[in-house]
């Protein structure tokens, strides 16, 4: 594994070349540009606000729903863009992949930049809303570039795991949006953790988006810092996650000009 991350870091400039791309190709000849970045979460918070707030009533433990809302979609939406750009991102670029030889996992890792483009575009808006809810700044802040570096790792293994099954399985493009979506019902991006009983709490935080997106808003909502034991679940397992995600992609990467 160390040879190919050594192989990954001598291709450096076309990772970050190639990320670029993914960014102007993703705005071109769009009219609003880069505010779809904002849109697509910010479209999601004022339903869910509708209909899980104003009909539902679903609890928040005091937090008004908007910001309690969006401080979970924006990680949400950095994991389901990622995932939903990188997988098919081999099977897209197949002309690269037959003909040219480079690290391939730089096509779906590319996908993921653009979309860490996008989540920074849209963490303008959090802290107008941070603003707007008089949400103070607090020390605990500090540990969002450690809760980033998890959810990274995350979605990087779970990608290239994807792109790499797509290649042989094309079915796996109709999956990936089904699966999504349940698993964000599965993780507490509309409603809170206290909701789910305790005797399932542990199970229940083997989801590693699950304890990632409880501590984010452990740390800007209450100012309190992530629980532990979600911590060490949510970083054991994307590392774990990442580590065999990467294997398996670089164990198949010799066979995927053969069977494109």
């Amino acid at each position: 594994m160390i040879s190919h991350l050594k192989l990954l870091y001598a291709y450096r400039e076309l990772l970050w070349t190639w990320t670029l791309r993914e960014i102007k190709v993703r705005y071109k000849q769009s009219a609003l540009g880069a505010a779809w970045a904002i849109l697509q979460p910010l479209s999601l918070t004022l339903i869910f606000t509708i209909v899980f707030s104003l009909f539902a009533q679903v609890p928040t433990d005091g937090i008004p729903y908007p910001i309690f809302a969006y401080t979970a979609l924006l990680p949400w939406t950095l994991f389901t863009t990622s995932i939903s750009f990188a997988v098919p991102s081999l099977v897209n670029n197949m002309h690269l992949v037959t003909k040219i030889y480079f690290p391939k996992e730089i096509l779906p890792m590319a996908t993921i930049g653009a979309a860490l483009f996008d989540f920074l575009v849209a963490t303008v808006l959090f802290v107008g809303m941070m603003m707007f809810y008089k949400v103070p700044l607090n020390s605990a802040l500090l540990w969002g570039p450690l809760l980033l570096a998890i959810q990274i790792a995350l979605i990087v293994g779970v990608s290239l795991l994807g792109a790499a099954v797509n290649v042989f399985y094309r079915d796996i493009r109709f999956v990936v949006p089904l699966a999504l979506q349940l698993w964000m019902y599965a993780s507490p991006v509309i409603y809170p953790v206290s909701l789910v009983p305790e005797r399932f709490r542990f199970f229940y935080m083997l989801n590693p988006m699950a304890g990632l997106i409880n501590s984010y808003r452990r740390i800007v909502l209450e100012g309190e810092p992530p629980v532990g034991i979600e911590l060490i679940l949510a970083g054991g397992l994307s590392l774990l996650l990442c580590i065999l995600g990467y294997l398996y992609f670089k164990r198949t990467e010799p066979e995927f000009a053969d069977i494109m």
